[in-house]
């Protein structure tokens, strides 16, 4: 019916036509007079009114396309709402460039540590072998990642990555043209320019980019000057796998190379090759990256950068064989084809300074059945020998033997080894008596004329001073009665001592004490404290403190007594109180020390042995409140016990007194020893009441 009434009125048709091109003259000079002048009143130019008007939106299918104005940088929008504006097309007023980090999917790089691997049968094999648990080379650098590892996008782009879609261009022209967009690269690979229409930009370097897009520019305008930066980065899907921690798929900046994909993984897990880290792209291999050359030379040149849908493949691990000892960096290496034991040890760091350099030891398993070890010269020879795998190489330190050389040790100066020479002799080795004299003597005789500390808190009223005390005679520290000499016989390697009068070397200069010494000889200075010696030869030192005439230290000698010191001390004073005295000696003390020590360990047995009663006798679960009971008693013990512990002995001595014994005739004749401290204080003038009293 339609049909018939169109052929029965065709008039109809051509009055709608004259109708329509009548209107569209009439809005004619409207349009052309938009287009004439801008919103400011300046003249357009050949893009339009240059920052005002927006390029037309596309449809969502077309190539994105973003705003010619180029905002502050407070306006920069978040790289969200770039993706989002330029999906719709156009990015609204006010958007700039945004350097935003690649998008991340799963699997992304991120901050983790990796967990630890139970040691491989290679390891425990070593562990067995030597007692020492070896770590993996390498492995160590994949244990714990640095946050955010991986290509850095805020950088320089690289001239050779590879345009795709998703990549943000920055396109800034000035000149007869004046032009600034923000275009990101749709999924068909374009961009799309004002008047210049789509351009092709997938594929493309983005060293080439430039240069493309002035050709393609023109064609419509001259004279103007181009500038390209790139903003964010499209992302690529890559696959690992193999014999990687995390295997899996990955998606990470077009940036990545094969290193930060192996980071991104974890790197190889224990039963993975390091030596071996395989591109595949298109089914064939077309990089075997060695991560030792980036371990131990820093060299990254076979490193390559990723593209979609790349396939890093981890082998198993190949021959592995195991370093120890003298060297800079022992652990697990893994063989990349036939090694020689040079390139070992130069992997490990080479040798330290204490390695034997005659031999090396070689612990090897032959044809999976039996075992052999053997040992090389460390020279050029020795030093080509092939590595097997499961090998154990060990680096021995050399023997600390000091040839042509003499030791001096014990109470002197300046111990140590001195130079040998045909016919030293003792008096060569002590030339002086000042030489028998520690440092920590001269060091005590030096801080005597320092200052003592001052206040040790600002609330203190009074300065805190050390207490001077005794100075060390230096007859007190040497045993002048012997020496000796060890020397070892080369034929029979057997010790022998020889003894030497020191005091007769020293003092008197005794030709028949000045010994001639052998190279290797070790020469002893033995200090009183080392060898006890007759109370008539040792040098003493007792304090007299408190209610004497002249309190302080005296020496005494062997027939000295304490009746005797007093007296030399000038007696004591008229308020001399004897029976409240105080008498200490050291060997007391450490006497007392010892026996409270051994009741401290006794108790605690003791203590012991009631608590496990008393848990047996709780018995079953009815008995739970026994327990417990048990449990707040051996509490108890051991607080009880670690405060006997912290007791500390006196070594007082209880002298024969009574409350009116007075002057020196009251003192006990009896003999002292080094260290003896004898306090007497002045006679109380004040009573002491306690009890069922009023006043206490």
């Amino acid at each position: 019916m339609r049909f018939r009434s169109s052929i029965r009125n065709p008039f109809s048709c051509v009055r709608l036509n004259w109708l329509a091109v009548v209107a569209a003259m009439a809005l004619f000079p409207s349009a052309l007079h938009a287009q004439t002048t801008c919103p400011d009143g300046s003249e357009p130019d050949a893009l339009g009114c240059a920052g005002l008007q927006n390029v037309p939106s596309s449809s969502p299918g077309s190539p994105s396309t973003l705003n010619v104005t180029e905002s502050t940088q407070g306006e920069t929008p978040k790289a969200d709402q770039s993706t989002a504006a330029s999906a719709n097309g156009s990015l609204a007023s006010g958007a700039s460039y945004s350097e935003s980090t690649a998008r991340i999917g799963r699997n992304a790089i991120e901050m983790r540590n990796v967990p630890p691997e139970p040691p491989s049968e290679f390891q425990q094999f070593v562990l067995a072998t030597t007692g020492q648990m070896l770590a993996i080379y390498g492995a160590k650098l994949f244990t714990s990642q640095p946050a955010g590892f991986g290509p850095i996008d805020h950088g320089p782009a690289p001239g050779d990555l590879i345009i795709g879609p998703g990549d943000e261009l920055r396109i800034r022209i000035w000149g007869q043209v004046n032009f600034s967009a923000n275009l990101r690269v749709s999924r068909e690979g374009e961009i799309y320019l004002p008047k210049v229409g789509a351009v092709h930009v997938a594929g493309l370097p983005f060293s080439a980019v430039p240069d493309h897009l002035r050709t393609v520019m023109e064609r419509v305008y001259r004279n103007f000057e181009l500038s390209v930066d790139l903003g964010d980065i499209h992302t690529i899907q890559i696959y690992v796998a193999g014999m990687a921690h995390q295997p899996g798929e990955y998606t990470v900046s077009a940036l990545s190379t094969m290193v930060d994909a192996v980071f991104a993984t974890g790197g190889p897990s224990a039963a993975g090759s390091m030596r071996h880290i395989q591109l595949k792209r298109g089914g064939k291999v077309v990089a075997d990256f060695d991560l030792y050359a980036l371990l131990v030379k820093g060299d990254k040149t076979g490193d390559l950068q990723l593209q979609p849908a790349d396939v890093l493949y981890i082998p198993p691990v190949g021959p592995q064989v195991a370093l120890i000892g003298s060297v800079r960096q022992g652990g697990i290496y893994e063989l990349r084809g036939e090694e020689p034991l040079e390139q070992l040890l130069q992997t490990a760091g080479g040798e330290t300074a204490v390695a034997n350099g005659a031999r090396l030891s070689l612990d090897r398993v032959e044809d999976h059945a039996r075992r052999r070890a053997f040992e090389v010269a460390a020279d050029s020879a020795g030093l080509a020998t092939l590595l097997s795998d499961g090998d154990i190489v060990r680096v021995d330190p050399i023997i600390s033997i000091y040839r042509d050389a003499v030791t001096l040790r014990g109470a002197v100066a300046n111990p140590g080894h001195f130079l040998w020479h045909e016919g030293m002799r003792l008096s060569e080795l002590i030339p002086e008596r000042d030489a028998l004299l520690k440092r920590d003597y001269w060091w005590q005789r030096t801080k005597l004329g320092l200052p003592a500390p001052q206040l040790v808190s600002p609330g203190s009223l009074e300065s805190r001073q050390e207490k001077p005390s005794a100075v060390e005679s230096p007859a007190a520290q040497t045993n002048w009665n012997q020496a000796v000499i060890e020397r070892l016989d080369p034929s029979t390697m057997t010790t022998s001592l020889i003894p030497f009068n020191l005091g007769k070397l020293v003092l008197d200069h005794d030709m028949s004490q000045d010994m001639e010494l052998k190279p290797g000889d070790v020469v002893t200075i033995y200090a009183q404290q080392n060898i006890q010696l007759p109370i008539k030869e040792q040098t003493v030192y007792v304090e007299l403190a408190g209610e004497f005439v002249h309190p302080g230290i005296y020496s005494v000698s062997a027939s000295d007594t304490l009746r005797s010191v007093a007296t030399r001390a000038g007696g004591l004073t008229d308020r001399a109180y004897l029976y409240g005295s105080i008498f200490t000696r050291l060997s007391t003390r450490a006497l007392e020390q010892d026996q409270l020590n051994r009741y401290a360990d006794r108790l605690e047995q003791q203590m012991d042995r009631n608590s496990l009663a008393l848990v047996s006798a709780a018995g079953g679960s009815g008995q739970q409140s026994v327990s417990t009971a048990g449990d707040q008693v051996a509490l108890l013990n051991r607080e009880m016990i670690a405060r006997v512990r912290q007791m500390r002995a006196t070594g007082r001595v209880v002298l024969e007194m009574n409350p009116h014994s007075m002057g020196l005739n009251a003192l006990p004749d009896i003999h002292l020893e080094d260290g003896d401290k004898l306090v007497v204080p002045f006679a109380p003038e004040t009573v002491q009441v306690v009890g069922a009293v009023f006043n206490q």
